[in-house]
């Protein structure tokens, strides 16, 4: 593929018997602190939405600071009733309160501490209050994302084909006409990550997938038939800026699997997230990009379905992915979750994350090399534990 377009969990189990006994012979106290030490870096629960009659699918997390974080998401009940949700914490997530929300969430943004913005299925919202109010902003749906240079200057991207820009706060919102440069039926293609390096440089990635025969169908409904499916090129869409969303460069090629993730650093280098469909050999692969432009493949594996990627600092990144429940691995069934990290992106370790962590999608948020968090989309979040 040219161009980006592209255990120690056995010693954490040890630990958790040993504190069982410990109870009975607490001279074993000094040996558990010892191997909690040499363990290493770990994730630890800090919410779980476990309730008998409703479930919490979380659609995004974002930390505002190392302090204060929002995810957002929907509850449904047992009876199908389903209703917009939002949980917040001002203390790094020791404690969550719900906060009330009047559409489901999709993605989250923000600018500082305080200041962000919420994309739902019908509008754009803005808070000031770090995800405990929100002001309605524009109602719009498709959109999928949205980037704030600063409180005035931003963009939005999403489906059918659109890309917009406000300069006013978002009070109004013009079409980007680069949006429509790329030779794509509209109803098929969408814009869907949008990141900064810099306050001119920009990069938007999206893609234009047409149905397949039975795409209707979910795959569960007949899974041999979908794992013989031949994966099919996707005319993935690269836009790029250098001045601040005045111009932007349109690229676009025909490639296998969709850029899902692209996180870089402030040098221009960063990973990339490549997804595939059900029947690839590999549900996901993971590229570095250097700062030139350079790819290179640096993760893939069959039983790992990596759906985020997140940098630490400079040097050293994490991994989401969630172990497949069978063969195809796409289907809707929750499987554990595996957090993996790399001090120089090219070899990767798995971190002990507790048994009962599980999902179909995990989501990274990085506050600073010290507080990471990772949030399931079974209602569950997790906090680095260095």
């Amino acid at each position: 593929m040219s161009n980006w377009f592209l255990r120690p969990a056995q010693t954490h189990g040890i630990i958790d018997k040993l504190r069982a006994v410990s109870k009975t012979f607490p001279a074993l106290m000094a040996l558990i602190s010892t191997a909690s030490a040499s363990a290493g870096p770990s994730w630890k629960i800090q919410y779980f939405y476990d309730k008998d009659n409703a479930a919490f699918t979380i659609n995004d997390l974002r930390f505002f600071s190392a302090k204060r974080g929002v995810a957002v998401g929907y509850i449904e009940t047992d009876k199908g009733k389903s209703e917009p949700m939002s949980v917040v914490t001002s203390d790094g997530g020791a404690t969550w309160s719900e906060a009330p929300l009047k559409e489901v969430g999709i993605s989250l943004f923000s600018l500082n501490d305080t200041i962000g913005w919420l994309v739902t299925d019908k509008a754009i919202w803005k808070t000031t209050e770090a995800g405990r109010n929100w002001v309605r902003l524009k109602k719009v749906e498709g959109i999928r994302r949205v980037w704030f240079l600063d409180e005035m200057h931003g963009f939005a991207i999403g489906a059918p084909k659109v890309i917009l820009e406000t300069t006013d706060g978002g009070k109004t919102w013009d079409a980007v006409d680069a949006a429509a440069k790329p030779k794509s039926n509209p109803r098929y293609t969408s814009y869907d990550w949008i990141t900064f390096v810099t306050p001119q440089r920009g990069l938007i990635t999206g893609a234009s997938i047409p149905p397949r025969p039975g795409d209707a169908e979910p795959a569960w409904l007949d899974p041999e038939a979908v794992s013989k499916r031949r994966e099919w090129p996707t005319l993935t869409i690269k836009l790029e800026t250098h001045d601040s969303g005045k111009t932007w460069d349109v690229q676009t090629a025909p490639t296998f699997g969709q850029t899902t993730r692209l996180r870089l650093l402030p040098n221009g280098a960063g990973l990339a997230l490549i997804r595939f469909a059900h029947s690839f050999e590999y549900p996901s692969e993971v590229y570095k990009i250097s700062a030139g432009g350079k790819s290179e493949r640096v993760f893939r594996a069959k039983d790992r379905v990596v759906t985020d990627c997140a940098f630490l600092g400079p040097g050293e990144a994490l991994l989401a992915a969630i172990e497949p429940q069978g063969r195809l691995q796409q289907l809707p069934i929750p499987g554990k979750l595996h957090i993996l990290s790399s001090a120089g992106l090219s070899t990767w370790s798995e971190m002990p994350v507790p048994y009962k962590a599980n999902g179909t999608r995990a989501i990274l948020s990085v506050a600073d090399a010290e507080n990471a968090w990772v949030a399931t989309d079974t209602g569950m979040i997790l906090h680095l534990s260095r």
